[in-house]
């Protein structure tokens, strides 16, 4: 396993480059699942320093926290593919130190399954001398308490690809074979130009690095204004992988983006195609009801110290919005294919805390 340099962060690995610009360590746990493994076997070695690991119901615990755009979008994806009955699901509190995610959500401070007070203990359990950061999403073996994969960008796609015989009557296709390609082509530059655009505006450390990614950010805003003001869903007649990767960022933007990041040329709510765009998935079961816009706000705002060193979290803005109207099936297209349905209610103990923030009414 190679090693970085960014041992203490627990949250957003940050570097820098000697001009400034924020640099995200991106090297994961490369540990995939594969439906070809019989139940209950051992992980096969992959021969690239990872393992494949068996796809089988009430083996792995999901770790995420409201407050990550990155594990946000695996629950979503879970959420979506009704994969609540075999992979649990953990979370964190929104705030942690430089040691760890904690589990201070939970009675007496532990994970109710697990039985582990945080995060780091489930990477110290495989790998003893862990060296990066200690993220979520992070996938854990229930019975040794083992981190099995933290790579995020791969988690979701399995979900979609190894997991199909664990799926809901109804589940969707968020990865149809016919639109991979557009969806891994705008998923990368999705994730360069904006997912990870809004940390390089927020972490740059002179004033040239962030009017470079602020410029860079805006471009790519722009351009999906213009996408979505003539397409419903960003590949496709329907909701894909590509639009739970885009929704975590926009429905941070306005609360947090905007004005601790320093991406403030416009709101959300000020762009009619990006705002009608995240009303209709807000409105559409798996999104709205995964996200807690207090729980959001309390991360950015108290564990940036560096950003907002106060620890001050803002009141605002006021997200009810979110509730309104969209029209955007009048650009045609539906959430999900014929044949395919949304989830049914939010399974027993998952439910948001705090959908839309202190303003909500």
């Amino acid at each position: 396993m190679s090693v970085s340099h960014n041992a203490d962060w627990a949250g957003d690995a940050k570097n820098a480059s000697p001009d400034g610009e924020y640099v995200r360590d991106t090297t994961y746990i490369a540990d995939r699942f594969s439906s070809q493994l019989p139940a209950g076997s051992a992980p096969q070695a992959r021969g690239d320093d990872a393992f494949d690991w068996p796809v089988e119901a009430g083996r792995y615990r999901l770790i995420g926290a409201r407050a990550c755009p990155w594990a946000h979008r695996t629950i979503i994806t879970r959420r979506l593919l009704g994969l609540e009955p075999v992979i649990s699901l953990g979370l964190a509190g929104p705030t942690h130190d430089k040691r760890s995610w904690r589990f201070d959500l939970d009675p007496q401070g532990v994970d109710p399954v697990l039985q582990i007070p945080r995060l780091q203990d489930a990477y110290f359990n495989r790998y003893p001398d862990y060296p990066r950061g200690i993220t979520v999403p992070a996938i854990v073996a229930e019975s040794s308490k083992k981190v099995v994969t933290n790579n995020f960008p791969t988690i979701p796609i399995d979900f979609q690809l190894e997991w199909t015989q664990f799926h809901r009557a109804g589940a969707p296709d968020l990865y149809p074979e016919a639109l991979r390609e557009q969806i891994d082509e705008l998923g990368d530059w999705m994730f360069t130009e904006v997912n990870n655009g809004v940390y390089r505006c927020g972490f740059a450390g002179t004033q040239d690095s962030y009017e470079s990614a602020y410029h860079r950010l805006w471009t790519a805003l722009d351009w999906l204004e213009d996408h979505l003001g003539r397409h419903r869903y960003l590949v496709g007649e329907h909701i894909t992988l590509a639009d739970v990767y885009l929704y975590p960022t926009l429905v941070r933007f306005d609360p947090v983006y905007y004005g601790h990041f320093k991406c403030s040329r416009h709101k959300i709510a000020e762009l009619p195609h990006l705002w009608g765009y995240l009303r209709d998935l807000w409105q559409t079961p798996g999104f709205g009801d995964t996200t807690d816009i207090l729980e959001i706000k309390q991360h950015y705002y108290e564990v940036h110290t560096d950003v907002n060193p106060t620890g001050v979290v803002p009141v605002g803005p006021d997200m009810r919005g979110l509730n309104s109207a969209h029209h955007r099936e009048e650009l045609g297209g539906s959430p999900f294919a014929e044949g395919a349905t949304a989830p049914g209610p939010v399974a027993a103990g998952e439910e948001v805390r705090n959908p839309l923030g202190s303003l909500e009414v």
